[in-house]
């Protein structure tokens, strides 16, 4: 994973930003193919979507950012053999602070609004497959995700709520150096 801040040129009017550029992203994080955006709105804050990953063959990276109010964005390795499997990361994103966090595919991802009417949008590397698509349970203390006083279970949607634990998961990726 790594943190992107783009470069907000501003005055009196407000800013201008480069949120993508290939060059520089593929300097950044390697070189890779986008071909879907999506948006998600949370209307009321402390909802809780994730964690979310997609297997192959149509794993996803995300390139995530918030494009109004704020959240908390996490995103959990799980590549077998990893130094680093079933660690997670989180950063808050907003639009003030224009982060983006890019998250590779071998990692589950997740988020909690932290205001009303929470627009979250990312690029992915592979289109949305149903099949493909999995999750881990975004309690699990095997992990241990320190989620904001404001996340709330009951914001949960049913697939959400059936996720597996970590030590459930299939190894659906494997680490390599």
């Amino acid at each position: 994973m790594k943190l992107i801040i783009p470069r907000h040129i501003g005055d009196e009017r407000g800013y201008f930003a480069e949120t993508f550029r290939t060059d520089v992203f593929a300097r950044e994080c390697g070189d890779w193919t986008f071909v879907q955006d999506n948006e998600s709105l949370s209307a009321r804050a402390g909802t809780v979507r994730g964690l979310h990953f997609q297997t192959e063959p149509y794993a996803q990276g995300k390139l995530v950012r918030c494009t109004a109010g704020a959240l908390f964005d996490v995103a959990v390795d799980i590549r077998a053999g990893s130094p680093t499997y079933g660690q997670w990361v989180a950063k808050t994103l907003t639009p003030e602070n224009g982060r983006q966090l890019w998250i590779p595919a071998g990692f589950a991802h997740g988020f909690c609004s932290l205001e009303p009417n929470t627009v979250i949008a990312y690029k992915v590397t592979g289109y949305y497959s149903a099949e493909c698509d999995k999750g881990l349970a975004w309690d699990d203390p095997a992990i241990g995700i320190v989620w904001p006083d404001v996340a709330h279970p009951d914001t949960l949607s049913s697939k959400d709520r059936q996720q597996p634990r970590l030590s459930e998961l299939p190894a659906y990726f494997s680490w390599s150096e």
